[in-house]
């Protein structure tokens, strides 16, 4: 698993378990469930590594929409509504994408 040493399995299994169903995902219930919500800014900031597939610096709508893929292989995607939603409430700044301190923002927001 990609999130070995940052985040435990069982409670990755249990937010993904929780937004199984199409539409159903909340990315501050899901980041609460995995327990990265509560990760030190370290940990938030391997997390944002491991999503950024192309090491672009930033995440993009095309590795948002494969979001869930990270945390289990196999996981859904996630759908143009979930994406475009996940996304608006993580780039501030309008730029069309996420960048690491955009993401903590997110990760961390209540």
């Amino acid at each position: 698993m990609a999130f070995a040493g940052v985040l435990a399995d069982a409670e990755v299994a249990a937010a993904l378990e929780g937004c199984k169903a199409a539409d159903s995902f909340d990315h501050k219930k899901f980041f609460k469930a995995c327990g990265l919500a509560g990760k030190s800014s370290d940990d938030v900031k391997k997390a944002f590594a491991i999503i950024d597939q192309d090491k672009s610096g930033f995440i993009e709508e095309d590795e948002l929409k494969l979001f869930l893929q990270n945390f289990k292989a196999g996981a859904r995607a996630l759908t143009d509504a979930e994406t475009k939603t996940f996304m608006k409430a993580g780039d501030t700044d309008g730029d069309g994408k996420i960048g690491v301190d955009e993401f903590a923002a997110v990760v961390k927001a209540q």
